[in-house]
């Protein structure tokens, strides 16, 4: 937990000196067992050397020479785990700290491909890929958690759901402990969690018919071994060799009837424990955390099977595939068939699916959501400046005070007030080249987006009603498709336009609309495009630089802002603060004599 005093920045740094001190003393503590362990090494040799050489010298000291050298090895394992866990802690505050100090951009590890072509906004709002939103939020140590975050940002969650989410991450939000935990679990050979869980598959294999058909045989085997048993104790009592010898010849032939299915049971089991063990550390972590919220209490709830703590379920599946190993032992090769001890492990194994199996999809949901959670709470936990939005119920609307860009430096973000609701249901910004138009645009729609997934927002206040977004900002042609810009363009307004027909309401962000036409079409275009949307109820904001495209719409419910610039010293300047009114100048000219144009 965070101390009361002290700042995100200073408490990460207390906790980055601390662990970079753990990770200093297991190092050395790293190279004094090394060391050790080579001295034992060279020890035995000189000590082997006497007991050929002078039969004075006791050989006994190079039997316990090994023991030795395996109870060190085992310590030093266990100091190796212990340096690459506060390796991680060292890391994972790293990270933190360049977050709060605007330097994460390129320190992120590579993340599962989002699939986003089916989005009307995420390509124009920098939500995936390089110094993305995504990027910037996600500490999602699995699969799951990358999918569920994305899910998140890519689809607006209705009120009841955010409001849980409100609370879940403000209980989360000073859990460095858990977060960090969380940051660390996993094998000391630095494979990444999100390699090692495949949910897809995990799920197919939990969820799959049972490969072994009659549930019966289950008990048949477990009887023939006792008479098995019973059988060998005849032979050795009373020397009758025939009872024992019948009943492994019927065990032989019930083997033989079940053996591609005990193989693929075998196979198919111990593939998934790798996959259920990673799991299973997530799931023990969950366990402990005592949470309150409604939210995070129904989490919790979910990584239970038949009342058992997942991990405890996962367990006993580590016994199972421990039997299922065993095989290999020579001693259970010589007993297998007279106890069938292969089917009755393989009916273990498949007992453990029926009765678990159900459960393996609600845990792989789950640890999505606590990662989810967890970092939206890292965030929130980060920025202690940015609030959660408040919704409200009336005419679709968003309203927000110094509202800005959260992938902008916090010293180089200008910060806006901007209100669309139903006086002002459309928007109209004008102004010059860079001016701010399009970052005004995508400042609004990721807020949206934060707003929408139940995070805090970058404005010092937000409020607004359930929104869903349909921009145009990012288009371009496709070689692959055959389609120019303005094709792509007018294709997304169709989608924007078909969005507008359902509930929530649409917030469309328009930059430029239509400049791939002719001034006579985009006129008349994007007039018939703005009226069709706002008659279908949604709101918006559009930016232009033609000053003809400021009179659209219905006078009565839209309003006209504009971005200024100035020339000093020979350059453009630009404040990029949104001023009342059509803009009243253009920069085009003098940007092309600026650089050179004899125009």
């Amino acid at each position: 937990m965070q101390p009361s005093n002290l700042s995100p920045s200073e408490e990460y740094n207390k906790r980055l000196q601390t662990r970079e001190q753990r990770v200093a003393h297991f190092e050395q503590l790293h190279i004094r067992y090394g060391n050790l362990r080579l001295s034992i090494v060279v020890a035995t040799v000189v000590a082997a050397w006497f007991s050929l050489h002078r039969e004075a010298f006791s050989p006994w000291w190079l039997l316990l020479s090994p023991a030795i050298f395996i109870a060190i090895a085992i310590v030093h394992a266990k100091i190796l785990r212990d340096r690459a866990c506060a390796e991680r802690a060292v890391d994972f505050y790293r990270k933190g700290l360049a977050r709060i100090e605007d330097r994460w951009r390129g320190t992120g590890a590579p993340t599962t491909p989002i699939d986003t072509h089916t989005s009307l906004y995420a390509s124009d709002l920098d939500l995936f890929g390089e110094a993305s939103l995504f990027q910037l939020l996600s500490l999602a140590r699995t699969r799951m958690g990358e999918e569920t975050l994305a899910a998140w940002l890519l689809a607006p969650a209705p009120i009841a759901e955010i409001t849980q989410r409100h609370a879940a991450l403000t209980e989360l939000r000073p859990c460095l402990d858990l977060r960090e935990d969380i940051a660390i679990l996993g094998p000391i050979s630095g494979e990444d969690l999100k390699v090692g869980i495949h949910p897809k598959a995990l799920t197919q294999w939990a969820e799959a018919p049972n490969l072994l058909t009659r549930p019966w045989l289950r008990w048949v085997s477990l009887l023939l071994a006792i008479a098995a048993i019973a059988g060998a104790i005849i032979w050795a009592q009373l020397g009758t060799k025939t009872p024992f010898f019948a009943i492994v010849i019927i065990e032989t032939i019930i083997t033989a009837s079940v053996r591609n299915q005990i193989a693929a049971v075998f196979n198919d089991t111990d593939r998934a424990l790798a996959d259920l063990q990673l799991l299973s550390s997530l799931l023990a972590r969950l366990e402990r955390e005592p949470f309150q919220s409604s939210r995070l209490q129904t989490l919790k709830a979910q990584i239970t099977s038949h009342h058992l703590p997942g991990s405890q379920a996962i367990a006993r599946l580590r016994n199972i595939v421990e039997y299922i190993r065993s095989r290999d032992n020579v001693f259970t090769r010589l007993l297998d068939i007279p106890l069938l001890y292969s089917v009755q492990v393989a009916y273990a194994a498949e007992a453990w699916r029926a009765a678990h199996g159900a459960a393996v999809r609600s845990w792989l949901n789950a640890i999505g959501d606590a990662e989810a959670l967890l970092s939206l709470s890292a965030y929130s936990y980060e920025h202690p400046a940015d609030p959660f939005p408040e919704f409200v119920t009336s005419a679709p609307c968003l309203i927000a005070q110094q509202l800005g860009h959260p992938l902008i430096p916090a010293a180089k973000c200008i910060r806006n007030n901007v209100e669309i609701s139903d006086k002002t249901r459309l928007l109209i910004i004008s102004g010059s080249n860079m001016s701010g138009k399009s970052t005004l645009l995508r400042a609004v729609g990721i807020n949206t987006v934060l707003a929408m997934a139940g995070a805090p927002v970058r404005a010092d206040k937000m409020k607004l009603t359930p929104l869903q977004i349909g921009a145009s900002i990012l288009i371009n042609d496709s070689l692959q498709d055959g389609s120019s810009r303005f094709y792509a363009e007018i294709t997304r307004l169709q989608h924007i336009c078909e969005l507008a027909e359902k509930n929530p309401p649409v917030l469309f962000l328009l930059d430029e609309l239509l400049q791939g036409t002719n001034s006579n079409d985009r006129l008349t275009g994007a007039e018939g495009v703005v009226c069709a949307l706002l008659a279908a109820g949604a709101v918006g904001i559009i930016t232009t630089h033609d000053l003809a495209l400021t009179n659209i719409g219905n006078q009565s419910n839209s309003r006209n802002a504009h971005f200024q610039d100035h020339i000093e010293d020979g350059k453009m300047k630009f404040d990029y603060k949104l001023q009342e009114g059509v803009v009243t100048k253009s920069n085009g000219i003098e940007l092309m004599r600026l650089i050179g144009l004899k125009v």
